[in-house]
């Protein structure tokens, strides 16, 4: 369940259903924390949702969507039960529209055609990497001009659209990671996902790393890569809806994870970091820094700018002289702004 200012979305999680080929990285069961995939049957998925609407605490834009799996690679005829049953709900007026994620080579214009017959908002494309050399290192199965010819022809359908993308892959040297921002910035999607390499039980990336022929990437070292895409896309206004995987219990334990970057709070990480150097850049502007300080921010990202465990406000106060730092909410600034103002 994911509620965000006025919109809530109902996950049906598919785990690697509809895939054809497992890719390097892949153990779907420990990312979405299904351990058991559900019966992909229009019973299940009516119960599930009716379930989820009685989380809902007001009348808001909801959408039904079909995660974790490859959608559009599942047999037509599951895919019209699947999206006969939710649409069930849609025409009684209590969900607003179906999403789901897909492969980017399971889009052609004879589907897109067919599933457009139902309310389908937004489509979203496990991109991945558009770097063809890491796609085969990854097993993807598909190549770059797969993703941009897909990503045109959702375009084309009128469709909302969110791209993924990973860094860390085996062959990436980060310069790979960039390339792909920059590529998947120029097909301006609606939004964007970036997910770190995390090195999972049971994947074949797992055996790689044991015997020493894949080694991923550090914490610290991913953080500041994420951050600079994140400055690619935000430099062309396409919003980042997601840093890091999603946490869950495993994941959270360690269950699952062998090696890797996992932090279950890996955004929070990559935006503490851009929001500190937001705070350098205004502090570095002024000619003389005033000993006691007050920085604002819209209350949302006071966290933000405080960092883990608070450790931005020491790192400022060391660096600029500074005798006090305080950080206060105001609501009449946006997202992207803070001010900088003597205390008192």
């Amino acid at each position: 369940m994911n509620a965000s200012g006025n919109h809530f979305i109902i996950p049906v999680f598919i785990p690697h259903n509809g895939c054809p080929n497992t890719c390097v990285f892949c153990n779907q069961m420990a990312i979405t924390g299904v351990k058991t995939p559900p019966p992909m049957d229009p019973d299940h998925l009516l119960s599930h949702v009716h379930t989820y609407l009685g989380y809902r605490k007001e009348k808001i834009h909801t959408e039904i969507a079909f995660f974790g799996g490859n959608f559009l690679g599942l047999e037509k005829k599951e895919v019209d039960s699947l999206l006969d049953a939710a649409n069930r709900f849609v025409l009684a007026g209590q969900v607003d529209g179906i999403r789901f994620s897909t492969r980017p080579d399971t889009i052609d214009p004879a589907r897109l055609e067919h599933i457009m017959t139902f309310p389908i908002t937004t489509v979203e494309l496990g991109a991945q990497s558009m770097d063809d050399a890491v796609l085969a290192g990854s097993n993807r199965g598909h190549s770059s001009r797969d993703t941009v010819r897909a990503h045109s022809l959702l375009k084309r359908f009128g469709l909302r659209t969110g791209l993924q993308m990973m860094v860390g892959l085996p062959g990436d040297d980060g310069s790979s990671s960039v390339y792909t921002a920059e590529k998947l910035a120029g097909l301006n999607p609606d939004y964007i996902r970036i997910y770190p390499t995390i090195v999972l039980k049971g994947s074949l990336l797992s055996k790689w790393y044991k015997n020493g022929t894949y080694e991923p990437l550090e914490l610290e070292e991913s953080v500041t890569l994420v951050k600079h895409l994140y400055y690619i896309f935000k430099r062309k206004n396409i919003r980042v809806i997601r840093m890091g995987l999603q946490a869950s219990e495993d994941l959270n334990q360690g269950a699952e994870i062998i090696a890797g970057p996992y932090h279950p709070a890996f955004g929070h990480l990559v935006l503490s970091s851009v929001f500190y150097d937001m705070a350098r850049h205004e502090l570095k502007q002024r000619p003389d820094v005033p000993r006691h300080i007050v920085i604002s921010v819209h209350p949302r990202n006071i966290s933000r700018l405080q960092g883990l465990n608070k450790k931005n406000i020491p790192a400022l106060k060391k660096e600029f002289h500074l005798a006090s730092l305080d950080i206060k909410g105001d609501r009449s600034l946006s997202d992207n702004d803070l001010s900088v103002n003597p205390a008192g």
